[in-house]
C-alpha cells in the first residue's frame, strides 16, 4: 500500500462509523420521543390512581365518618369529619412514597385559606366552569415559585417550579349537605364560624363549580426518566455496535483482506520475474475465489509467453 493511501479496512471502518453515528442519533431521538411519552403516561396513571383514593377517602368520610362526628361537632369543630381534609391528610400520608406527587383541592371561595388556588390551578378551575361538559382535564402548567422558594399548591412537593402535568376533576355542589356548611354563616356549626370565622367559603349553591381536586406532578421528573431511559438504550447500542464491529472486522480480516494481501504478495513476485511463486489455493467459490482462478490463469498464461519469448 503506498504511503498516503487509505487501506481497505480503514475505509470499511468508516463507513461503518458513519451510518452508525447517523442511525444511532436517529434512534436517541426516538427512543427519548417515545420515552417521554411513556413517562408521562405512567404519571398520568399513577395520578389517576391516587385521585381514585382520594376521592373514596372523601365518600368514605363523607358518608361513614362524618355522621359519627356530628353530634360532637356541635361542642368543638373537628376537621377529620371534613370530607376534603381527610382526603388531604390521606394523600399526605401517601406523599411518603410518591413525594413528587401534588395534591390540592382548590376553591375559590374556600373556608380554609390555604385552599386557594394558585393562578395555574385557577386557569383549571375556570376551564371546568367554561365547559360544564368536561368531566376530567389533563393539562400542563408553568408553577410559579413563591418567596419560600418551593412552588405553590397543595400537599406534595412541586420541586423548584416550572412545567408540571396535572389531572384534574371539577369540584361541583351536588348535595344538598354541602351546604349546611357553605351556604350562609347562618346556617353553619357555630364552631366552624369560631376556627374560620364568616367572612370565607360561603355563598355556595346547587350545581356550583366551586373548585378542582388536582393531582399534579412536575414534568422533569418524567424527562429524567426518559433521558435515563435513552442514555441506558444508547449505551446498549453502542455496546451492541462495538462486539459487531469487531466480528465483522475479523470475518473481513479471514475473508477479505488476508486472501488479497496474498494474492498481492504473489502478483509482486511474478511482475518481477519469479515464477517459482506459487499459484494461489483457491479455497471458496466466491468473489475472491473468482478473482484467484483468474489469478492463477493469467500467470499461468504470462509464464508460458516469457518460456515462447527465451525460446
Amino acid at each position: 500500500m503506498s504511503p498516503g493511501s487509505m487501506s481497505l479496512r480503514l475505509k470499511f471502518n468508516l463507513v461503518m462509523l458513519a451510518t452508525f453515528v447517523v442511525g444511532l442519533l436517529l434512534a436517541a431521538f426516538f427512543v427519548h420521543r417515545i420515552s417521554v411519552e411513556t413517562a408521562t403516561q405512567s404519571q398520568l396513571e399513577q395520578a389517576r390512581v391516587m385521585m381514585g383514593e382520594a376521592r373514596a377517602t372523601i365518600h368514605y368520610t363523607d358518608s361513614e365518618v362524618a355522621p359519627l362526628l356530628a353530634e360532637q361537632m356541635k361542642v368543638q369543630f373537628l376537621p377529620q369529619a371534613i370530607p376534603f381534609f381527610a382526603a388531604a391528610e390521606s394523600f399526605r400520608l401517601l406523599t411518603r412514597d410518591f413525594p413528587d406527587y401534588i395534591f390540592h383541592q382548590a376553591t375559590t371561595n374556600p373556608t380554609n385559606p390555604s385552599d386557594l388556588p394558585a393562578p395555574w390551578e385557577a386557569a383549571i378551575i375556570q376551564r371546568f366552569r367554561d365547559d360544564p361538559t368536561l368531566t376530567r382535564l389533563v393539562s400542563q402548567s408553568q408553577v410559579q415559585v413563591g418567596q419560600d422558594g418551593k412552588a405553590h399548591g397543595g400537599v406534595g412537593s412541586a420541586g423548584e417550579g416550572g412545567q408540571v402535568l396535572s389531572y384534574a376533576l371539577p369540584i361541583k355542589v351536588t348535595e344538598q349537605s354541602c351546604l349546611s356548611c357553605h351556604s350562609t354563616p347562618e346556617a353553619a356549626p357555630t364552631t366552624q364560624l369560631d376556627v374560620y370565622g364568616s367572612k370565607n367559603g360561603f355563598g355556595w349553591h346547587i350545581g356550583d363549580i366551586v373548585g378542582a381536586t388536582i393531582v399534579s406532578v412536575p414534568e422533569t421528573y418524567a424527562l429524567q426518566r426518559a433521558n435515563h431511559l435513552t442514555l441506558v438504550t444508547v449505551g446498549w447500542l453502542v455496546v451492541v455496535f462495538a462486539v459487531m464491529l469487531g466480528l465483522v472486522n475479523l470475518l473481513l480480516n479471514a475473508v477479505i483482506i488476508r486472501p488479497v494481501r496474498h494474492i498481492t504478495e504473489i502478483a509482486d513476485r511474478v511482475s518481477l520475474g519469479d515464477f517459482t511463486a506459487p499459484e494461489f489455493e483457491v479455497g471458496a467459490k466466491d468473489e475472491i475465489g473468482s478473482l484467484a482462478t483468474s489469478f492463477n490463469r493469467m500467470r499461468r498464461s504470462l509464464e508460458n509467453a516469457m518460456k515462447m519469448l527465451g525460446d
